[in-house]
Order: C-alpha cells, then sequence, then structure tokens
C-alpha cells in the first residue's frame, strides 16, 4: 500500500511541476497581455511560424483525440482515421493559400472579417450572429467534449473519495445526491454519486488551474505553455506507444496478435488503411473528398486563424501551417496508430457485439485504462501530464478564441459602438475577455451533462459545421459572394442539421446532403442576391491580396487583374505536393509498422513525399 501511494506521490510531483510552470507562464506575460486587445488575443502579432505552428498542434493534440481514434479503429478500423488525416488538406490551404490573406486582414476574430469583406448595414448583424454561432455554440459543444474526455481521465487518476477526510467529502456528496446530477465514464462501477463528485472536483481544479496562466496572459501565454505542452504531449505518447506494443507481443507479431483474437478476414478489416467491402468505398470517397472542405475550420477559421494572424509575417504564417500539420497529421497519428492497434491486443472485446454508444465509450476508456495499468511509475506519470497538457491546451486555447468573439465583436463592436456610441476602454475590453471565460466555461458544463460518447459528440458538432465550410472558403477566392450567401450558409446548417441528425443514419449520406444544399444555397445568394459595394470590395482587395478570382475588383484599383488566379494556381500546386508528403509518409510509415501492403508500395510512398518536398517547400520561402 505504501509503494503504492509513493509511486502516485512521484507521478503526481511531475504533474504538479508542469502546473507551476504553466501558471508562472501566466503571470509572466500578465503585463503586456493587459495593454491592448491585440496583445491579449495575438500575442501583439509577433509569433514565430515555427512557435504558432506548435501552438496550433498542441491544441489540436487535446485529451479527448487519443480516445477518439482508440474508439473509431476499434468500431471501424484503421481506415475509418481518414476521418481525421483527410484535414491535411486544410491545413494545408490555409497555410499555402488563406495563411497570409488572414495576416494581411489584421483583424482580431473571423467576425471582424465580416465588416472588411463586406458592405450594407446587415454586416454587424452577421458580424454579431457569427460571434454567437462560432465563439459559443460551436465553441462549447468543442468544449464540452473535452471535458466529457477529462473524466475519463479523472475518475481513473484522481480518487478524491481516497484523499479528502470524510468530514470534507461526505457533505459534499450529500449535495450531489440529492441534486439527481449524472457525470461519469463508468470507472468505479455502478456507483453514480461519488464519481460524479469526483469529476466536478477535478474539473473545477483543472479550469482554474487554466484560467491562472490563459486568462491573466492571454494568447502568449497561452504559446509559451502549449510549445511545452507539446514537447511533453509526444515524449509521454512516444513511451506510451512504446510500452503498449511491447505489452502486446512486440512490433513484429502485433498483426497476428490482432488475427489471432479476431480472425484474419476481421483482422484484415482492423488493420486495413482502406475500406475492404465494396460497398463501403462510396461512403469512404464521400467522407475524403467532403469533410475536410465542409467543415467548421474550412478556412482556419477559429482558433488556427488567430495564430495565423499572430504570425510576425506572411511567411511566418505559412510555415506555421506546415509545422502544425507535419505534427497533426503524420507524426501524432503514428504514435497513436500503435497505441490504438495495441489496445485491441490487450483489451479485446467481442466483434459481434453491437455498435452502440455504450461499446464505443467503453472503447475510449481503454487509452486512460492503458495509460493507468501499462505504464511504470515515471512514465505514468509523464503521460498523465501530457494528457492534462493536452486538456489544458485545448480549454486554454478555446476559452481565449470564445472570449475573442465576446470582447471584440458582442461587446466592442455591437454594444458599446453600434447600440450606445461611443469608444471601448482598452482595460475595460481586457476585463471583458476575462469574465467571458467564466461564462464560456459554465455554457459548457452545461452541454457536457447531456453527452453521451466522443465520438457522437464529434460527429454532432461535424454536422452543424459542414454547411457553412463552402462559403468560409468561397468568401477568400470569389468576389460574387455576399452578405446574404454567409447568412444563407448558417440558416442552412442550423436548420438542416437537426432534419438529417432524425431522418438519415449514415454520417457520409448527411454529410453528402449537407455539402449539396449549402453549396447550392451559398452559389445562389452569390448570384442572386445584391452584391458587395465594389468600393468596399476594393477595399478589401487592396488589403489583404487574397488569390481567386478577382479580375473586376482588381481592375478598378488598376492592379493586375490575373494576379490573384496566379496566386491560386501556385498554392494549389504547393498545396498537392504538399499532400502528397503528408500522405506519402504517413501511409507508407503506417503500413510498414503495420505490416500491411507490399513493401515495394510502401516505400515508393514514402519516396514520392519525399520527391514532394521541394515544391512546396520552394513555395514556403516565398
Amino acid at each position: 500500500m505504501l509503494a503504492a501511494t509513493a509511486k502516485r506521490v512521484i507521478d503526481l510531483a511531475i504533474v504538479f511541476a508542469f502546473v507551476l510552470y504553466s501558471v508562472a507562464a501566466g503571470f509572466a506575460a500578465r503585463r503586456r497581455a493587459s495593454r491592448s486587445l491585440d496583445e491579449y488575443f495575438l500575442a501583439g502579432r509577433t509569433l514565430r511560424g515555427w512557435r504558432a505552428g506548435m501552438s496550433m498542434a498542441a491544441t489540436q493534440f487535446a485529451a479527448d483525440t487519443p480516445l477518439l481514434v482508440a474508439g473509431l479503429i476499434a468500431a471501424s478500423g484503421v481506415f475509418s482515421l481518414w476521418r481525421l488525416w483527410i484535414y491535411a488538406l486544410a491545413f494545408l490551404l490555409m497555410g499555402f493559400l488563406l495563411g497570409p490573406a488572414w495576416r494581411r486582414a489584421r483583424v482580431l476574430t473571423d467576425a471582424e472579417l465580416t465588416q472588411l469583406r463586406y458592405s450594407a448595414r446587415g454586416a454587424l448583424t452577421l458580424r454579431a450572429l457569427k460571434a454567437v454561432y462560432y465563439g459559443t455554440v460551436i465553441n462549447c459543444v468543442v468544449l464540452a467534449f473535452v471535458l466529457v474526455a477529462a473524466t475519463r481521465l479523472f475518475e481513473i487518476f484522481l480518487p478524491w473519495h481516497e484523499w479528502l477526510p470524510a468530514g470534507i467529502y461526505d457533505p459534499l456528496l450529500a449535495v450531489v445526491e440529492s441534486s439527481g446530477l449524472e457525470i461519469t465514464a463508468g470507472v468505479l462501477g455502478p456507483s453514480v454519486a461519488v464519481p460524479t463528485l469526483n469529476n466536478l472536483l477535478s474539473i473545477g481544479l483543472m479550469l482554474v488551474f487554466v484560467a491562472l496562466y490563459s486568462t491573466t496572459g492571454g494568447l502568449r501565454a497561452v504559446v509559451t505553455t502549449d510549445v511545452m505542452q507539446l514537447l511533453l504531449m509526444l515524449l509521454g505518447t512516444a513511451l506510451y506507444a512504446w510500452y503498449a506494443v511491447a505489452g502486446a507481443g512486440g512490433l513484429s507479431e502485433l498483426p497476428a496478435r490482432v488475427e489471432a483474437i479476431y480472425g484474419a478476414e476481421r483482422a484484415g478489416e482492423l488493420l486495413s488503411f482502406a475500406p475492404g467491402a465494396a460497398d463501403a468505398m462510396l461512403p469512404f470517397l464521400v467522407i475524403v473528398g467532403l469533410q475536410w472542405f465542409y467543415q467548421v475550420n474550412a478556412d482556419g477559421t477559429g482558433y488556427l486563424a488567430q495564430r495565423t494572424m499572430a504570425c510576425a509575417d506572411d511567411r511566418q504564417a505559412r510555415i506555421a501551417a506546415v509545422v502544425f500539420t507535419l505534427l497533426q497529421v503524420v507524426l501524432r497519428s503514428l504514435l497513436w496508430l500503435l497505441i490504438g492497434v495495441a489496445l485491441l491486443v490487450l483489451y479485446p472485446f467481442d466483434p459481434a457485439q453491437p455498435l452502440t454508444d455504450g461499446f464505443v465509450a467503453g472503447r475510449e476508456l481503454t487509452f486512460a485504462t492503458g495509460i493507468d495499468r501499462l505504464l511504470p511509475v515515471g512514465a505514468r506519470g509523464l503521460m498523465l501530464t501530457a494528457m492534462l497538457a493536452a486538456l489544458a491546451s485545448t480549454i486554454d486555447t478555446h476559452l481565449n478564441w470564445g472570449a475573442g468573439y465576446w470582447s471584440n465583436d458582442l461587446y466592442k463592436a455591437v454594444w458599446v459602438e453600434g447600440i450606445r456610441g461611443r469608444q471601448a476602454e482598452p482595460w475595460r475590453l481586457v476585463r471583458v475577455a476575462r469574465w467571458s471565460n467564466v461564462v464560456l466555461l459554465l455554457i459548457a458544463l452545461a452541454i457536457m451533462v447531456n453527452l453521451g460518447s466522443i465520438q457522437a459528440a464529434w460527429r454532432l458538432s461535424l454536422l452543424f459545421g459542414a454547411g457553412v465550410g463552402a462559403v468560409l472558403v468561397l468568401r477568400w477566392v470569389w468576389e460574387r459572394v455576399n452578405l446574404y450567401s454567409e447568412i444563407a450558409a448558417i440558416i442552412v446548417s442550423l436548420v438542416l442539421a437537426p432534419v438529417l441528425l432524425l431522418s438519415v443514419d449514415a454520417d457520409w449520406l448527411r454529410l453528402l446532403i449537407m455539402a449539396l444544399v449549402s453549396t447550392v444555397a451559398v452559389v445562389a445568394t452569390a448570384l442572386w442576391m445584391p452584391g458587395t459595394d465594389p468600393v468596399q470590395l476594393m477595399r478589401f482587395y487592396d488589403r489583404v491580396r487574397p488569390p481567386g478570382f478577382w479580375r473586376a475588383t482588381a481592375s478598378g484599383i488598376e492592379l493586375p487583374p490575373h494576379d490573384a488566379r496566379r496566386k491560386l494556381g501556385r498554392g494549389l500546386v504547393a498545396i498537392g505536393a504538399g499532400a502528397m508528403t503528408v500522405f506519402g509518409w504517413l501511409i507508407g510509415a503506417g503500413q510498414l509498422l503495420l505490416q500491411q501492403g507490399p513493401l515495394a508500395v510502401n516505400l515508393g510512398l514514402l519516396g514520392a513525399g519525399l520527391l514532394a518536398v521541394p515544391w512546396w517547400l520552394k513555395a514556403l520561402r516565398n
């Protein structure tokens, strides 16, 4: 008993050291962050590309995503991870085409961009609508399923009922029992009140910890902690992969062990990087072809754009996106791939079991269970710190991003300047931003209580975001897109998503219908509704210099009319080369590790990825 306690103390000491570092970083940046919203939300627009890219990767590393990966592999096999990998195309799109445009726009949020891009009195209304839709609805749903993932970890590693004196714990437990509240992952068996109280205590402490550095130091503190967090995450995940694979019999025996447990046919489905059944090919192609484009961050909208806008110049913005893509889609995915497959061996399941939310949630939990049972002291503390860091980096980013909408768009633009007709004081804006964090957290907690598995929540957020993907990209590359196009996309998303959730079972079919309807709505309103004032478009184009189809606007300010199209063409070439590198390395290395596919094919994929490097590296340097 004493030995076990000593080991837990060592693990928690590693966590505590990380907490002290993060809080110190927040208070170190507090004075500069308090000067203005630019300092608070964009770190004074001084970030180097590698730091911004690592910060993006830390945020997307997330505590919920590795659990999601474990659930996806068990439910649908390795090829289902294409639903995550395909986002590389969106990241490269942001890097080689739209990232520099975001930076040159010199706005604070995506909502603020609407008043730069569109004319008419409705631009302010749209700005407010987007601030609510992205900054509150989408943002809080994401925060909610991140907190759901947190409960999977907290129930295992933070048993407050064992640590706190009965005189403190029992009265709190009585309050929870009388409330009927349930926040539990089922780790402690049928008990409800005890894990619920444990999770409430853990979440409360976690949020206080994040608030201590993110709300005090702003984005500069967030990025500083993110860089350290990412290094911890990669090291901890690499150690986890090593011990998990070793526990499953070693890398050379891993595919054979999967086959021995699940049979040759099922093992082939679980380990394949492509759908095995012919009737699964169409759904696969729809997901791969559409999901990266029809999503809420299609053009980087949100915290990815925020990091890009915080970069010192256009080149640093491109570097940030490429660093992020390689870390996120190649390195991180390979580590999680090994862990997810090893967990199939270490925690086998009946393949005939129905794929219910309960089954998926149970498989998601194996990732957290493996940390506790497979890792030795020290390594377990490091991985626990890594998961805490992943959770903290996601929460701090979403709070910082969401507070930007509330302070810069809802309070400053709508309330102070629009309704009251005054100028907002910088210090008051920073205060509003800090208090906005509290409100956003309360909303996220209310949503969290009603969520099931992480995978179910993730799919829900994907569908709501799919309706706006087309207009987010088209507004940068096509001058005909207008204010009504964005409004139409949001209305389609809000109205059609609940209908599809109730009437269509297949995820791919929901996505296809949403993509078709939203695209038609965007193009139709762009062609038939009143266009943006030409003077406004010229002002936007002269400032941002976006790629694409801007001939009339460029001619109006006597700029070369074909430059934007040439820029689009060069960007698409760089994106194609970058995709060849990312997917060539990911699939080639992944199949080699799992002994899938012919050796020559895998080596060819790795070689093709290497040959493509000079093509996108040239665009990166310009």
